[in-house]
Parts: C-alpha cells; sequence; structure tokens
C-alpha cells in the first residue's frame, strides 16, 4: 500500500513539473540561489542550466504524451469493438498499465 502512494506521488510530482508553475519555481529558486548562495561559482550555473533543461524536457514530453492520448482516444471513441475502459488506463499505475499490455497481447 505505501509503495503504491509512493508512486502516484511521483507521477503527481512528473506532472506537476510539466506545468508552466515549475518555470516560475526554477526562477525564483536560481535568484535565491544567486543572492543567497555563492552564485558565481562554475558548478552553480551548471546545476541550474540541468535543472532547467530538465524542466524543458519533461514540458515537451508531457505535450507529446498527452497529445498521444488525445488522438488515441479519439480512436477508441470511434471504433466500435474497443474497450471504454481503454480511454482512462493513463490514470492507473504503470504495473497496472504492464498488466493490461499483457492482456491485450494474449487475445
Amino acid at each position: 500500500m505505501a509503495m503504491k502512494q509512493v508512486r502516484g506521488w511521483l507521477t503527481n510530482i512528473g506532472v506537476l513539473a510539466a506545468r508552466p508553475a515549475a518555470f516560475v519555481v526554477f526562477l525564483a529558486y536560481a535568484a535565491l540561489w544567486v543572492v543567497f548562495g555563492n552564485g558565481l561559482e562554475w558548478h552553480s550555473p551548471a546545476t541550474l542550466a540541468t535543472w532547467g533543461m530538465t524542466l524543458v524536457i519533461q514540458r515537451a514530453e508531457h505535450r507529446d504524451t498527452q497529445a498521444i492520448h488525445a488522438k488515441l482516444d479519439e480512436l477508441l471513441k470511434v471504433h466500435g469493438d474497443a474497450k471504454n475502459s481503454l480511454m482512462t488506463i493513463d490514470d492507473k499505475d504503470a504495473e497496472e498499465i504492464e498488466r493490461e499490455r499483457a492482456l491485450v497481447r494474449r487475445s
């Protein structure tokens, strides 16, 4: 049970990292780091650049994934033989999705 909660939290953190508010937090953190920390050392800008690129990549990947899900949902909606439960499979844990994929492969 605890592991399922942790997986849910990690998924939610990933979703939150893809939102524009994450960039505001990043910029505020960068400003505070420069003002209060050792902002002129070489590793500080390298760390901020890594974090910033991670947010950019996460945002792009989330957008692409959401677009694919929207397209697949539309295909499932118009296909008469498709199971409606597949339209909400992206809300499940990764392990549940793998089980569903295994069931589909067997049938």
